[in-house]
């Protein structure tokens, strides 16, 4: 056959690929442009993160590389070998999850794993000074339930000490 269907060029062929994901080391098979996003949750099974926006906006995603928030959708997994992320299953009986919980900080779930990851980091930077501060420094993880006020509760409920 002749013409412009002769010629389709795939993308890239898949690059294996090392990632320390929640203390473990994981080997995958990837394309080299696939978000870790899709990595954690097609090939790793990892499947806590969730895909909210998959453009950053919502922050359903957000894991930790290298100790830091990031949004998994608009990362490279390629451009985490050699990082460790973790992933909201290697936050395991940590306080924000109890106090999720007892302050109702959830209703749908489907942007919990994603605020949590951010709540853990919100308390360690130092930004929960206030409520307004809280939602400052949360407002990239969106809750289409609208649960902020409990969200805020549990936050400061874990600042306060009242979660062990």
């Amino acid at each position: 056959m002749d013409g412009p269907l002769e010629k389709i060029e795939r993308g890239p062929e898949p690059a294996k690929l090392s990632l320390s994901v929640n203390g473990a080391t994981l080997v995958a098979e990837v394309e080299p442009r696939a978000s870790l996003l899709d990595t954690l949750r097609e090939t790793l099974d990892l499947t806590g993160t969730k895909k909210g926006c998959n453009q950053g906006a919502c922050g359903a995603c957000t894991v930790w590389v290298d100790g830091r928030r990031v949004v998994s959708c608009l990362t490279l997994a390629v451009a985490c070998e050699g990082r460790e992320v973790t992933t909201i299953e290697g936050l395991v009986e940590h306080p924000m999850q109890e106090a999720f919980l007892s302050c109702d900080a959830l209703q749908c779930g489907y942007c919990t794993p994603g605020q949590i990851m951010s709540a853990v980091k919100l308390l360690e930077e130092g930004h929960a000074g206030n409520d307004a501060e809280i939602a400052e420094w949360m407002s990239g993880n969106l809750c289409r339930c609208a649960a902020y006020p409990h969200i805020r509760q549990a936050i400061r409920e874990v600042r306060d000490g009242e979660h062990q």
